[in-house]
C-alpha cells in the first residue's frame, strides 16, 4: 500500500510553475530560545522540501500538500493527548506512546510519500535523536510506539487525501473565445491550471462551492466592470506611470504563493507566545487546512464563472460592449498572468485565510517584517497581519493580474471560510473558545 501512495503522489507535483518563498518574523521580543518542538521543527522542513521541489510545485497545490503533512501530526499528537476533535483518524494511540515521536513520524511518512524525490532521513534522525536526548521524559519503548503510531495515522491520511478527487488530472482546459469567458494568456498560453482542484474533496467546509459568490463577477456592460478595468488598465501596465515605486516593489514582493509566509508568520507567533506541542499541532493544522480549503473554494469559483483575465479584458475591451472601456491590443501586465481564470484570487484566499486565523489566535496587534526570496536585499514591514494580507490584497492589482472587484470579493469570502473552519476544525474537548488560545 506504502508504495502504491508514494507513486500517486508523485506523479502528482509534475509542473514547471515557481515557486517563491518567503521568510516572516514577529517584531516581539523573544526570550532566550529553546529548542523548537516537532511541530516548528517539521513545519520548516515541509516549507523546505516544497520550496527545493523539482519540478516545482505549482502554487495551487502547495496548501493541500502541507495540510497533509500537518493534519497527520495534529491526529498523531491529539490521538495520545486527547484535547481536540480530531481532523480524520478517531481512534485513540496506544498508551505509553511519545507524543513527540508520533509528531516527527506522521510529519516523515507524509513528506516521504508526497516528495518521493527528496529523503528526510536526517531530518528524522535529527528529530528521534532529540526526543531520546529528554531522558526525563522519554524511553525507547515510548518511542518505538510514538513512531508505530505516527506512521499509522499518516497512512490513514494518506489514503484519504488520495481518494479526494485530484488526480488523475482533466484534459487541458482551454476556457472560451466568448467576451468574458478565460482564454489561455501570453507569453505561454498554457492551459487552465489543475481544474481538478475546482471538485477536490475538501478537508473542512462542506463542498468546494459552499462559499462560491451567488452572482459572480459583474456584467461586462455595467460601470462596476469598467471600472476594474479601467483602473487596473492604468495601475497594474508594464510601464504604468500611475503605479508607485513602493507599489511596484510590493507587486514584486508578493509575487508567488502565500503559503510560506503565512507559515512562518505562524511560527513566529508560536515562538513568542510560547505555545506548547499540542497547541501548535492544533495552530498549524487548523492554519494549513484553512489555506488549503480556500484554494479549492477558490479553484471552483474560477473555473464555475471562467472569467477572463485583465490582458485578455483589456486587449479585447472592443467586444465587451461597454462605451466606459478601451482596447489596447498591446497592453502588458507588470508580472505574467497565471494559467489559470480571474475571479476568486489564489493568492488573496490563502492571505485573508490565514490572516483571520492567526488573528483568531493572536489578536491582530503583531508587527510583522518580512523578505521574499523572489525579490532579494527587500524587507518590507506591516502594523498587524491585517496590514500585510491587506498588501497582499493591492499587489494583485498593481501586479496587472487581478481586478479590484476580484480581490474585494475574494477577501470577504476567504474571511468568512477561515471563520467556518475555526467554528468546525479541532474543536477543544473542554468547550473553550474556538480561536484564541489560552494566556
Amino acid at each position: 500500500m506504502r508504495e502504491w501512495l508514494f507513486e500517486r503522489w508523485g506523479a502528482a507535483l509534475t509542473s514547471s510553475v515557481l515557486v517563491a518563498g518567503f521568510v516572516v518574523a514577529t517584531a516581539l521580543p523573544l526570550r532566550a530560545a529553546s529548542r523548537d518542538d516537532e511541530v516548528l521543527f517539521w513545519n520548516d522542513v515541509v516549507l523546505r522540501a516544497i520550496r527545493t521541489s523539482s519540478p516545482a510545485v505549482p502554487g495551487a497545490l502547495q496548501e493541500r500538500l502541507a495540510a497533509i503533512v500537518h493534519v497527520a501530526m495534529f491526529d498523531a499528537v491529539n490521538g495520545i493527548e486527547r484535547r481536540y476533535a480530531p481532523i480524520h483518524l478517531q481512534r485513540d494511540a496506544p498508551r505509553g506512546a511519545s507524543i513527540r515521536a508520533a509528531a516527527a513520524q506522521a510529519a516523515y511518512t507524509t513528506l516521504a510519500a508526497l516528495f518521493p524525490a527528496q529523503t528526510f532521513d536526517d531530518d528524522l534522525e535529527t528529530s528521534i535523536d532529540g526526543i531520546a536526548a529528554d531522558a526525563a521524559h522519554e524511553n525507547s519503548t515510548s518511542i518505538a510506539r510514538g513512531r508505530d503510531w505516527g506512521e499509522e495515522v499518516a497512512m490513514e491520511v494518506l489514503a484519504w487525501r488520495a481518494a479526494d478527487g485530484l488526480v488523475p488530472p482533466a484534459p487541458p482546459f482551454l476556457g472560451g473565445s466568448n467576451p468574458g469567458e478565460w482564454r489561455p494568456t501570453p507569453p505561454g498560453l498554457l492551459p487552465g491550471l489543475v481544474p481538478t482542484m475546482a471538485t477536490t474533496l475538501p478537508f473542512i467546509i462542506e463542498q468546494p462551492w459552499s462559499f462560491r459568490s451567488p452572482t459572480g463577477p459583474p456584467l461586462l456592460t455595467s460601470a462596476a466592470y469598467a471600472t476594474g478595468v479601467n483602473e487596473i488598465q492604468s495601475v497594474g501596465a508594464i510601464n504604468s506611470s500611475t503605479r508607485t515605486a513602493d507599489q511596484t516593489e510590493a507587486a514584486r514582493f508578493w509575487a508567488g504563493t502565500a503559503n510560506s509566509f503565512w507559515n512562518r508568520a505562524a511560527a513566529s507567533a508560536s515562538r513568542a507566545h510560547h505555545l506548547t506541542l499540542s497547541e501548535n499541532a492544533r495552530l498549524f493544522a487548523v492554519l494549513n487546512v484553512a489555506q488549503a480549503d480556500a484554494i479549492i473554494s477558490c479553484w471552483d469559483s474560477k473555473y464555475y464563472f471562467v472569467f477572463w483575465r485583465p490582458i485578455t479584458a483589456i486587449r479585447e475591451a472592443n467586444t465587451d460592449s461597454n462605451p466606459d472601456t478601451t482596447a489596447d491590443p498591446a497592453w502588458t501586465p507588470l508580472l505574467i498572468t497565471p494559467n489559470y481564470p480571474d475571479y476568486d484570487s489564489g493568492h488573496q484566499s490563502i492571505s485573508r485565510s490565514s490572516a483571520t486565523v492567526l488573528i483568531a489566535y493572536f489578536g491582530d496587534a503583531t508587527p510583522l517584517e518580512g523578505f521574499s526570496e523572489g525579490l532579494p536585499g527587500v524587507t518590507r514591514h506591516w502594523a498587524n497581519y491585517t496590514a500585510a494580507a491587506d498588501e497582499a490584497m493591492m499587489a494583485r492589482i498593481w501586479s496587472g493580474i487581478h481586478f479590484r472587484f476580484t480581490m474585494e470579493e475574494t477577501r470577504d469570502r476567504a474571511r468568512a471560510l477561515a471563520n467556518y473552519v475555526l467554528q468546525h476544525a479541532a474543536q477543544p474537548l473542554n468547550g473553550n473558545h474556538t480561536g484564541q488560545m489560552p494566556d
